[in-house]
């Protein structure tokens, strides 16, 4: 009877109530000793607790929730903890619990009556969007649980969707209808409303820093007539907020210190299909740079961390200036060792005065070394593979710029879909565990294509390649180029570490036949070098090339530098190279050069006689807006000794996508008396490039470029006027296939028989 009368206080209407004064008077009754005192640590033990009523929900995962175990002191307060804590689960609608006794003791009974689940999901009032569209924007899905938090989440979601495609006005209802006890089915009932496009964006209040400079570095923007390429002119809340932060921070880096910026107000036009966004703005007055100081520095003077930093004594103060100067102090410490170093600019501001006093302090921490290294994700690779590419060791001093470098050289393999370098201090021991943590793409591949050059005309590509053989770093292609007038095949095999050993080494053989208008070529060949890296950037190879070419079919009209070239030669010949490479990347270059000199010199016995020299350097520098600017000049001699002439294969032939865009092969240099391209003794190219990202995602990215150059015999007098310029663009793409390029290069300028404009593609090499 007692049980009967605690269960029907403690439920009334799905809200759990727990009467513990009812329970007191069992304690009193039941429990406590006649003639005794009564006190506090007379409650029951637990000696039973049960669940009911889940279905959805595993009893494991609601145990864990429970804190009233067995054997424990019944606590009204932690029951009640219990009750919290299973709600937060989110899937019940009502929690009741009974209490009876067991045993000496008492027992917990939690009945449960869990949410209903959503049976179907659907949408009305849609017109703009379809259904599907919807449902990949929201997180819910038929089968979920009707937890009406989550039902809200997913308006949200549902209305920046609408927002951010200009819908400011979007309205978004739920409608739950109960299909049985436990099913619902959800609607959401959308108006979507008129679109509504930014007419204007004022600004009030800005008497120091130019309106142009403001609305430059703020997203919003009003509506023009390229907005449905830019997708401008849209009103996004979260995206004007952040505007209102650029602007405060462009007044910070100008000195204004306490500028604001009211929230943006928004007046709609009658027909709410416009809005004019009104944002004010308070300046206040411009500060300078007071004192500069340093504080809690040993391992450098103060002289030392002030020389380089842009933050000076005088000058406007400039928040985005300071933030920069305490990286780069930063990064002199981590440079060092001091992989804990904590650096905070401490700004006093003298209002009358008008200037903004600068502490630099610093707490150094002490000296780190590097600890383990490990390698995970790995399954191919071998781990030595990644370790060679290192530039610590385990016991060296830590140093950030040679953490980032031995990113860029293990993302340089081009054997990994990402690659991420994490440290993990353990201050006891003042030492920092490398962990490397890569994921592994294909390197093998098989491609097979056709197309259409302008050298080649009509060809077909076969090639497979395997950039990662056996996991050793081992690098093999086996390449096939047919076409109407090219014939190749060749075999290659390179090895960065030879033996295990810091020393590259690679093999070639190739067969090759050409046929040009004068002439047809036949070679065959082969290659074995070495290769060393004299330092972190500087690095060198030397060849020793053999060749078999042979000249037939010499057309009757043929020029006298093709008939006494007429039959076969060999050429024995070595390839001395170096380079110095700073790029961040060798496969999609943003910043740093690559200088280099190639060299070949023939007459190691063969019968042709030769020297031939290229120096190539090129720079990449970041520019606005994530794009690239480049630009990469080459100059290059061949000459004959030993009373041989240069080969005519040996000459420099220019147009092309590698040389000049916009010309056909030899285009670019001198012709014999018939016309016919005879390339040149010297070459002078010049190229620049702005590259620029279309779908990041893809990979893929255009180009604008303007390219200059020409080729020229050793008897010719030729000066600026006799270059050659051309202009166009063209896109890149980083595709699973190898990189790709395709270009459209445009010649303003045609000589006699040339075209006004070419296109061409090329596949797996990098320009």
């Amino acid at each position: 009877m007692i049980n009967t009368f605690i269960h029907s206080v403690l439920s009334v209407k799905g809200k759990t109530i727990l009467l513990f004064s009812i329970f007191l008077l069992l304690s009193t009754i039941f429990f406590m000793p006649m003639g005794s005192n009564a006190n506090a640590e007379s409650s029951p033990q637990i000696n039973l607790v049960e669940i009911s009523g889940n279905k959805k929900i595993s009893d494991a995962t609601i145990f864990s929730k429970i804190h009233s175990n067995v054997g424990s002191a019944f606590s009204k307060n932690e029951v009640q903890n219990d009750i919290k804590r299973l709600y937060r689960i989110g899937y019940f609608d009502d929690i009741q619990v009974e209490i009876d006794t067991f045993e000496g003791g008492v027992k917990l009974i939690f009945i449960f009556i869990e949410k209903p689940t959503i049976v179907s999901l659907d949408f009305q009032g849609n017109k703009e969007y379809e259904a599907d569209d919807l449902k990949e924007k929201i997180t819910l899905t038929s089968g979920a649980i009707a937890n009406m938090s989550l039902i809200t989440d997913n308006i949200q979601k549902i209305t920046l969707f609408y927002q951010s495609e200009g819908y400011w006005l979007v309205k978004v209802v739920p409608i739950i209808r109960e299909i049985s006890d436990n099913a619902v089915a959800l609607t959401f009932q959308i108006e979507e409303g008129p679109k509504v496009i930014i007419k204007d964006v004022i600004i009030e209040g800005n008497d120091s820093i130019a309106l142009k400079k403001i609305k430059k570095v703020m997203q919003t923007k009003k509506r023009w007539f390229l907005s449905f390429i830019t997708g401008s002119g849209i009103y996004i809340k979260e995206q004007v907020k952040a505007d209102i932060e650029r602007i405060k921070a462009l007044y910070h880096n100008n000195g204004y210190i306490y500028v604001a910026a009211s929230e943006p107000k928004i007046v709609l036009d009658p027909d709410k299909k416009k809005l004019t966004l009104y944002i004010s703005i308070s300046e206040g007055e411009q500060y300078s740079v007071g004192a500069l100081k340093v504080q809690g520095n040993s391992a450098f003077s103060e002289s030392e961390i002030l020389a380089d930093l842009k933050t000076t004594p005088g000058q406007i103060f400039d928040r985005g200036a300071l933030r920069e100067d305490i990286s780069k102090t930063l990064d002199l410490y981590m440079e060092q060792g001091y992989a804990m170093a904590d650096i905070n600019p401490l700004v006093d501001v003298e209002t009358e005065e008008l200037i903004a006093n600068i502490t630099i302090s610093i707490t150094e921490g002490g000296i780190y070394t590097i600890g383990r290294i490990g390698i995970s994700g790995n399954t191919k690779t071998r781990d030595k593979v990644v370790r060679r590419e290192m530039r610590l060791d385990e016991g060296d001093i830590f140093n950030k710029k040679q953490i980032k470098r031995s990113y860029q050289r293990i993302n340089n393999l081009n054997f990994f879909e990402s690659v991420d370098i994490t440290p993990s201090p353990r201050t006891e021991d003042q030492e920092i565990d490398i962990n490397v943590d890569i994921k592994e793409k294909m390197t093998g591949m098989l491609s097979l294509g056709g197309g259409y050059s302008s050298v080649d005309k009509f060809m077909v590509m076969g090639e497979i390649t395997q950039t990662n053989l056996f996991g050793k770093g081992l690098y093999l292609k086996l390449k096939a180029d047919l076409s109407a007038r090219r014939t190749n095949y060749s075999i290659s095999l390179s090895d960065p570490w030879f033996m295990d050993k810091p020393i590259s080494a690679s093999i070639s053989v190739y067969n090759e036949i050409l046929e040009f208008p004068e002439y047809d070529k036949k070679a065959t060949g082969g290659s074995i070098g070495f290769g060393k890296e004299f330092s972190e950037y500087v690095a060198g190879q030397i060849s020793y090339n053999l060749e078999n070419v042979e000249i037939t079919d010499v057309s009757d009209d043929a020029s006298a530098i093709v008939v006494d070239q007429k039959g076969e030669k060999i050429t024995s010949s070595i390839s001395p190279s170096i380079w110095k490479d700073t790029t961040d990347s060798r496969i999609d270059p943003s910043t740093g050069y690559k200088h280099a000199l190639y060299t070949t010199i023939a007459g190691l016995g063969g019968d042709n006689y030769f020297v031939k020299s290229v120096v190539d350097s090129i720079w990449f520098h970041p520019a606005p807006w994530k794009t690239t600017f480049s630009i990469r000049g080459r100059a290059g001699i061949a000459a004959g000794f030993n009373d041989e002439k240069l080969p005519l294969y040996e000459r420099f032939y220019l147009g092309g996508i590698s040389t000049i865009r916009g010309l056909g092969f030899g285009e670019g240099g001198p012709r014999h008396d018939n016309g016919e391209k005879k390339g040149g003794n010297y070459e002078f190219i010049l190229n620049t490039e702005l590259i620029f990202p279309l779908l990041e995602d893809l990979k893929l990215k255009g180009v604008v470029f303007v390219d200059y150059g020409g080729a020229f015999d050793e008897d010719d007098d030729f000066g600026l006027s006799d270059m050659r310029h051309t202009y166009g663009f063209g896109f890149r793409w980083q595709s699973p296939f190898g990189p790709l390029r395709l270009e459209w290069g445009f010649n303003p300028d045609p000589k006699y028989e040339e075209s006004d404009n070419k296109i061409e593609f090329s596949m797996g090499g990098a320009f």
